[in-house]
């Protein structure tokens, strides 16, 4: 009995141990990289990593309602609005290799950039030719695309919203009218993932969405192409983050600085096509340097301030046009 008993301590002692050797994450990040890094982060530090995958509205709000009692360590990739609209809920920290993050990402109050994003438009090439791609996004509010442009609803996916906030930073008042414009030959996706999708199909001829969504189905072989507005592009990182009062705060720490890591980076490059945010690791290969690119400033705080008036005004739109 006593050996049993002393069999039984020791696993206790033992589990108790790798509880406390933990960091526990929020994160909407896609599945297939969840299970690629998370292993390879326990096998390098021994740090076993407890995670909880939500959408990104989700994981704001249970990490709000958790708020004076957190139960959680770092918010993991999800988008950079989000993150600044609530980011009394997170804890400044400075990471490892801050010197190597490019400075068009350092944009956050209290998070840290994870990728590069960017908006495009994906042309199937079967469908348009070369001299009928849509070239600005004042080109997409043209009647011979009516039913023709896929995309999701900017009061339900973080990347539609920050393409309306791109039109809108743009051209400021008339932003609206051109958006509106577009938003009348849009055909509305159930999700932003499969705007590409619908396009690489055949069933619409233009989508508006991340450059790394569309460079998968270009990159495959896809009948596709990628265009940048002319009129300018966001380039704008999504976010990782250290949440006030985390249980775990040194392994939290060790987490971020692991994310941020070149060879978490490079990787990151070569398995989601994301732009890194370090400045001595490569953009994916068959992708044109950011420096060709015309990308406007991105302002999370004016995007995080006017998210509810300008996610009203979509949907006000979007029912007067039966979207």
């Amino acid at each position: 009995m006593k050996r049993i008993f002393a069999v039984l301590f020791c696993v206790a002692l033992l589990g108790s141990a790798w509880a406390a050797n933990e960091v526990v994450v929020y994160t909407a990040h896609e599945e297939s990289i969840i299970n690629a890094l998370v292993p390879m982060f326990e096998k390098e530090t021994g740090i076993k990593v407890n995670y909880v995958k939500l959408g990104s509205g989700d994981v704001i709000k249970r990490a709000k309602a958790e708020l004076s009692n957190p139960q959680a360590d770092v918010i993991w990739s999800i988008g950079g609005e989000q993150l600044e609209a609530e980011n009394q809920i997170l804890q400044a920290y400075t990471p490892k290799d801050w010197d190597k993050i490019a400075p068009v990402y350092k944009v956050g109050t209290n998070w840290l950039p994870y990728t590069g994003i960017m908006n495009v438009f994906i042309v199937n090439t079967k469908m348009l030719k070369a001299d009928q791609y849509p070239r600005k996004w004042t080109d997409l509010t043209a009647a011979r695309f009516k039913k023709l442009i896929s995309s999701a609803r900017a009061d339900k996916s973080g990347s539609s919203y920050m393409q309306l906030a791109n039109v809108v930073s743009i051209y400021g008042d008339k932003g609206w009218d051109v958006y509106t414009g577009i938003m009348k030959n849009m055909v509305i996706s159930a999700s932003s993932g499969a705007v590409s999708k619908f396009v690489n199909d055949g069933e619409q001829a233009v989508g508006l969405t991340l450059e790394d969504n569309a460079f998968r189905y270009f990159s495959g072989g896809g009948p596709v192409a990628i265009v940048y507005p002319e009129d300018g592009t966001v380039a704008a990182p999504d976010g990782i983050a250290l949440l006030k009062g985390a249980p775990n705060l040194g392994n939290a720490k060790k987490f971020i600085d692991w994310c941020l890591s070149k060879p978490v980076q490079e990787y990151l490059v070569d398995a989601m096509a994301r732009r890194p945010v370090r400045t001595d690791t490569k953009d994916p290969k068959g992708l044109p340097a950011l420096s060709t690119i015309k990308t406007v400033p991105y302002d999370f705080g004016w995007a995080a301030k006017n998210k509810d008036a300008f996610v009203k005004k979509f949907v006000n739109i979007a029912m007067d046009l039966g979207l």
